[in-house]
């Protein structure tokens, strides 16, 4: 019995060596349990149902620039109070301004507004003139405002390209601009520029919003002279509204083409104190014929001799034997 137990015993110590050797065996193949990469936890799914609406964006307005310098070559050639402010032309610019600069002394009026009796009489035109003839004195501050909604201009004659830059109906619409802040400085010419903005299909109901009247106002408090573009008189009605904020008009007649009773319907519209005067336009005959003045006295040409006892002359009314003295 007891070699038999001896047997077993000796068996089992033997299965029990196998077994430790073959686990030795496994355990250098088994990785180390420390140099695991430990599990990043996955991040929750959020159910569309479930997700919370983010707030809707507002569309910002395109970046613009307050001044713009335009190229002489984008100017229109009739533009001569900027492009060639020496010449006889510009002189007669000059004329015109006189009027408008008499009734700022006298009554102080400052906004004052262009127009004609139809379509194409060169009110647009005759407004840039007057801007810019009017801000050649230095301190003089200077608003050109494009106040024709319907067939704007002015950024174009001026190379204004900028379309999408706030203007005149942004300004109305929007509380917190003014004339100042959308206006665009021409530093060479020191004026500066209010175009129409975007087009909309209600410009007499826009002008005609309080919203105008207090955009001039303050106008008036940053500005010496503020020239609005206006559409023409008959066609819309859009002047007669903008005459409830404007102190003075300058109407264009064009030759050969603006119809007398036109004309007189116009100066109808109008009350007679705030019509400051009419500009012959396209008028065919020798400047000579009128304005000698420039042409004797004009920019570099040399002053003729005795020519002011030559012009006293001409001025001097002939005598009477009636006359007194």
């Amino acid at each position: 019995m007891s070699k038999f137990f001896e047997a077993l015993e000796q068996a089992e110590q033997e299965r029990l060596q196998r077994e430790r050797v073959q686990n030795e065996r496994n355990g250098e193949m088994r990785p180390p349990v420390d140099v695991a990469p430990a599990a990043t936890p996955a991040a929750p799914q959020v159910r569309p149902e479930t997700a919370k609406p983010q707030p809707r964006q507002t569309p910002q307005r395109p970046q613009w620039s307050s001044e713009h310098i335009p190229d002489d070559e984008t100017l229109e050639d009739h533009l001569v109070s900027l492009l060639t402010p020496t010449s006889a032309e510009a002189e007669e610019y000059r004329t015109l301004c006189c009027a408008v600069e008499q009734a700022h002394n006298d009554v102080n009026v400052r906004v004052v507004a262009v127009t004609s009796p139809g379509a194409g009489e060169g009110k647009t035109l005759t407004a840039i003139n007057m801007a810019a003839t009017l801000a050649q004195t230095p301190e003089t501050k200077v608003l050109l405002v494009d106040a024709d909604l319907r067939q704007p201009s002015i950024g174009d004659r001026l190379g204004i390209d900028d379309f999408e830059a706030p203007g005149l109906i942004e300004a109305i619409q929007d509380p917190s601009l003014t004339l100042k802040t959308v206006a665009r400085r021409l530093p060479t010419f020191n004026i500066s520029a209010v175009t129409a903005g975007q087009s909309l299909e209600s410009p007499y109901e826009m002008l005609k919003s309080p919203r105008m009247e207090l955009l001039m106002n303050e106008a008036r408090a940053d500005y010496d002279y503020i020239v609005v573009d206006t559409p023409p008189v008959i066609p819309v009605p859009d002047c007669r509204v903008i005459a409830r904020w404007v102190e003075g008009f300058i109407i264009i007649v064009a030759a050969h083409q603006t119809p007398r009773k036109l004309l007189e319907e116009t100066l109808n519209v109008f009350e007679p104190g705030k019509v400051l005067g009419l500009v012959f336009n396209r008028d065919d005959r020798p400047l000579a014929d009128y304005y000698g003045y420039a042409y004797a006295y004009g920019y570099g040409q040399k002053r003729r001799k005795n020519w002011n006892e030559r012009l006293a002359r001409k001025l001097a009314p002939s005598r009477s034997p009636f006359s007194a003295g």
